[in-house]
């Protein structure tokens, strides 16, 4: 059995910053995650998106920001469960808990911290009868690597944030880039929207507006979509590509982590975010994402936020009769298990005789 003193579930961004947060604290720290490395969903959906909301970073990729938080880390030598999924969750006399995973591996510590970001997901999928059939052939849900669509046709549909930020990012790889959008609004970024009404003035992007893709052709893979355009005076039109990626977003899932009996509000953990953000199981945390709380945002730096609060009430917890004070990183450096230790350089002062 593994034994911590806070237990995360969840190896996203969120997960990984709260390792660094409880190593100040002195507290051990082991991560369960039911995908095969760290990093969530920037490893695995998006490693190579741009992110520009995070502090002191004007852009940095997703797969860039994972790597430099396991730098960050690294010294507080956290555990991890990879490629196994947390199912049952067991309270223990002493208030403690249990937690096994869907492989039997088992878990105890006095804490346990719930950072599964979105849980588990699945794309949102167009309504489109065949589409099935060109799955991994041409038809994708998700973008890891750009340079897999280096000179090659594609058709991207969506009009949110992601749809925008790939079709720009893509119109200096892809050969051709389409964007297909069944209103004439977008729902991302300003910003985003500006830059892809003129790279479509530039003749970078085909702009297809209150429009949908409807059909799919192709024998063994996929050669080309059609169009529908809502305007019945434009009728359809027949887009020759070599990829399709509709963009529609995710649908989350809380899995088996929806009964341990948590307060479930839409899909998400209620948890009381005037304190700690503690669940109602007293000892059971719940950051990132997955929570909710009224005034919410769904922000990297928002889980950053509650990740560094939760760890100083988890310390309380694990350490009933200890009390702690806060000391700046600035004044008191950080101290890692592996017997590393940065600090700022002391000032010399000298009197002057």
């Amino acid at each position: 059995m593994i034994k911590t003193d806070i237990l995360i579930i969840g190896a996203g961004p969120t997960g990984l910053f709260t390792v660094f947060e409880a190593g100040l604290l002195k507290l051990k720290t082991h991560l369960i995650d039911a995908l095969p490395q760290p990093g969530g969903q920037c490893s695995e959906i998006y490693p190579k998106k741009p992110i520009y909301d995070i502090p002191a970073y004007p852009e940095i990729l997703a797969g860039d920001l994972v790597d430099r938080l396991m730098e960050q880390i690294k010294p507080f030598e956290p555990g991890f469960t990879l490629g196994e999924r947390a199912e049952t969750l067991e309270k223990q006399e002493d208030g403690s808990f249990i937690v096994t995973t869907n492989k039997g591996t088992q878990h105890h510590a006095p804490v346990v911290v719930i950072a599964g970001g979105l849980g588990s997901f699945e794309p949102r999928k167009p309504l489109i009868s065949n589409i099935a059939k060109y799955e991994d052939k041409g038809v994708v849900y998700m973008i890891k690597d750009p340079e897999v669509y280096r000179d090659k046709k594609v058709v991207i549909a969506g009009g949110g944030d992601s749809a925008l930020d790939w079709a720009i990012y893509l119109a200096d790889i892809a050969s051709e880039v389409a964007l297909v959008h069944r209103r004439n609004e977008f729902r991302g970024a300003l910003d985003s929207v500006e830059k892809a009404s003129e790279l479509a003035k530039l003749g970078k992007i085909q702009l297809y507006t209150e429009a949908e893709v409807k059909e799919i052709h192709g024998e063994n893979e996929l050669k080309a979509v059609v169009i529908k355009h809502n305007d019945e005076a434009k009728g359809q039109t027949y887009v020759e590509t070599d990829y399709f990626i509709p963009l529609f977003g995710l649908s989350p899932k809380l899995g088996p982590i929806g009964n341990w009996g948590l307060e479930i509000q839409k899909n998400a953990i209620k948890v009381n975010n005037a304190k700690d953000y503690q669940t109602n199981i007293p000892g059971v945390f719940a950051i990132g994402d997955v929570n909710t709380y009224e005034g919410k945002l769904k922000l990297i730096l928002s889980g950053f936020h509650e990740a560094a609060v939760m760890c100083q009430y988890a310390y309380q917890i694990i350490n009933p009769d200890k009390r702690f004070v806060m000391k700046y990183t600035t004044v008191g450096g950080v101290q890692g298990f592996d017997g590393s230790k940065k600090e700022a350089k002391k000032e010399v002062v000298q009197s002057i005789v």
